[in-house]
């Protein structure tokens, strides 16, 4: 049976990064297959990752745990009887929801080797307080949680997250070393170690059935008592959502989003935005910075590659962090905008785009 290793985390974490240091190390040696899905109608982070050699399975035009649920799930056996993987990794959609993506994989008889979610350390605040739903449930349903650019990050602000994060998950493991001191190794032997772990009465691990935290079928650990994070893990919506989005989605007999909690349950492609375009337009690496910087708070992720007079740039966005390097000539340019509230006439005025 193939290891199937669920690695989350919202938009512009590093999951993409993370997934090329495992598959630089030790990963060569196995059998890998990539299911990489992504929010919007253009696939970018595959451009990358297939310079290492890796199928990719891409499933784009939404969310990977709702609206496209189906294909999923498809996509998920036909990989299984093609490939036949020792290995598969599953990165999904920076807005959605890990406890879906974990039942999905369930629902095929697959059983998941680790669920990790790649958390930015000075992003968890903003996104816990601004996105609860989606961030919070990423969080909640992680075995791992690994945290990246604590590199930029002091000891105070690191040490204010990973309590932050075991409020949200006290049964999780935090690792917070910059990523460039940790070989791959090192992180697959963390993501081993959740793997074929026995809860029986003499189980001392201290994990607890919070009601948000899922374990194998056999763990039978009852707690009727409040929770002892302090937090109810019940989030309603009856009261006016924060985002300010009303949301319509119906729920009946032939709902087939697989969402179980209706009362509550928002997915991604209701809350964010992705404007995608193809670019024919030569940029120069002070006017691809100055565009990003222009980019308000409502963007949360911007990325792709476009033309320049030497060459071509891929770039990276995310909130006060930009990162624009050189790349492969590709067929034609390509950007993605992500975000809560994306003008669309504003984003094309901005890049130039016909």
């Amino acid at each position: 049976m193939a290891k199937v290793d669920i690695i989350s985390g919202f938009l512009g974490a590093g999951k993409t990064t993370l997934i090329k240091k495992l598959l630089a190390g030790q990963l060569k040696n196995e059998k890998v297959v990539l299911i990489e899905n992504e929010f919007g109608d253009v696939g970018i982070d595959g451009t990358f990752l297939k310079e290492a050699g890796i199928e990719i399975k891409e499933i784009n035009s939404g969310c990977i745990c709702c609206s496209l649920v189906g294909d999923f799930r498809e996509a998920l056996k036909k990989v299984m009887e093609e490939y036949e993987p020792e290995r598969l990794i599953i990165e999904p959609s920076g807005v959605g929801k890990l406890s879906d993506i974990e039942e999905a994989v369930k629902d095929v008889g697959l059983d998941v080797h680790a669920l990790v979610t790649v958390a930015d350390v000075n992003k968890i605040k903003v996104y816990h307080r601004n996105f609860g739903e989606f961030f919070d449930n990423q969080i909640e349903n992680a075995q791992i949680i690994i945290f990246s650019r604590t590199q930029k990050a002091n000891d105070e602000k690191v040490e204010e997250m990973v309590h932050l994060v075991h409020e949200l998950n006290p049964d999780s493991k935090c690792i917070i070393a910059p990523w460039d001191d940790l070989s791959d190794e090192q992180i697959l032997k963390v993501m081993d170690s959740f793997h074929h772990h026995e809860h029986d009465e003499n189980c001392t691990c201290g994990c607890h059935d919070h009601e948000h935290h899922h374990h194998d079928e056999e763990h039978e650990h009852h707690h009727d008592e409040e929770c002892e994070c302090g937090h109810e893990h019940h989030h309603h919506h009856d009261e006016e959502c924060e985002c300010g989005h009303e949301h319509h989605h119906e729920h009946d007999e032939n709902c087939t989003c697989g969402c179980h909690d209706h009362d509550h349950h928002h997915h991604g492609d209701e809350e964010f935005t992705s404007v995608a375009y193809e670019s024919a337009h030569s940029y120069t690496k002070e006017e691809l910075q100055g565009m990003l910087e222009q980019l308000d708070e409502h963007i949360l992720r911007a990325k792709g590659m476009v033309k320049s007079k030497d060459g071509w740039l891929f770039f990276d966005y995310v909130p006060e962090e930009i990162d624009i390097r050189e790349g492969q000539v590709q067929p034609i340019g390509q950007i993605v905008v992500i975000g809560s509230k994306v003008n669309e006439k504003e984003i094309k005025e901005l890049f130039k785009v016909v």
